[in-house]
């Protein structure tokens, strides 16, 4: 059987060392993740088999949810009980992942700057949930955004590019793949966000009984944060429904 290859080029050869740490991390404290295999690291560019496969869908929900949940709690169990929210952690092994607040600070300002945000105050009200939502055991992020998933036909799940990873709180990247698929397909019913999030929480909680605190609310503060957070690609890269959007800004729900 063929194998076919893929390379993806980055611009420095730090971009490149920062993601092949990040693929090789995830594969040891992530390990319910399967990623396609690395085979060779250049000085400015990796090399990966190509997966056959498609995009996530909103039927893959609940299978997606319990990836995360087993993936972050397997992390917090091996890896992260040390890491904080509010500064960058370096781990023992050189890796490192930037902090939860900075660079979404740093994002939500651009958006008032890009007019995504109308006024002063609906940044301020949204640097304040920001705020708010930092705190809880600490999982990552790695943009599980629809894309970057790849299901082949016998229903393997890989995930792809994990280029930059960051620290977030519990259940942040589940909030990120719902809101792009609403932005993707259209509103999720609200019986399946709630089935996604009971799995969520009990995959997580089978690695250590204090990893199934995310709940609705905490949920929802997630998907207003991403759905301002995402707003420059839609209408773009297949995001064809904008109205959580609007949502979100007014102080609604955004799933």
């Amino acid at each position: 059987m063929t194998t076919y290859l893929f390379t993806k080029q980055y611009e420095t050869p730090q971009q490149a060392t920062r993601a092949a740490r990040h693929y090789s991390w995830l594969a040891l404290h992530a390990h319910p993740l399967r990623q396609p295999p690395l085979t060779a690291v250049g000085p400015t560019s990796l090399t990966y088999e190509r997966i056959d496969g498609r995009a996530a869908e909103p039927q893959d929900l609940p299978r997606l949810a319990a990836l995360l949940g087993d993936a972050h709690g397997a992390a917090w169990a091996g890896d992260l009980r040390t890491a904080s929210l509010d500064v960058p952690h370096r781990f023992q092994d050189g890796t490192e992942f930037g902090d939860y607040l900075a660079p979404r600070r740093t994002a939500l300002h651009r958006r008032r700057e890009q007019g995504y945000l109308p006024d002063d105050q609906a940044l301020h009200t949204m640097l304040d949930l920001l705020e708010k939502t930092a705190e809880g055991p600490t999982a990552f992020y790695k943009d599980s955004n629809p894309r970057n998933f790849v299901i082949t036909q016998e229903g393997t799940i890989y995930t792809v590019d994990v280029d930059d990873l960051t620290l977030a709180p519990r259940g942040y990247d589940l909030a990120k793949l719902m809101v792009t698929l609403t932005f993707t397909h259209g509103p999720l019913p609200p019986p399946a966000v709630e089935e996604a999030l009971a799995t969520y929480n009990q995959a997580a909680e089978r690695h250590d009984p204090h990893l199934a605190d995310t709940d609705r609310s905490r949920l929802d503060d997630f998907a207003r944060l991403h759905a301002v957070l995402t707003a420059p690609y839609i209408w773009h890269n297949g995001y064809r429904h904008g109205q959580s959007f609007d949502n979100a800004l007014s102080g609604g729900g955004v799933l």
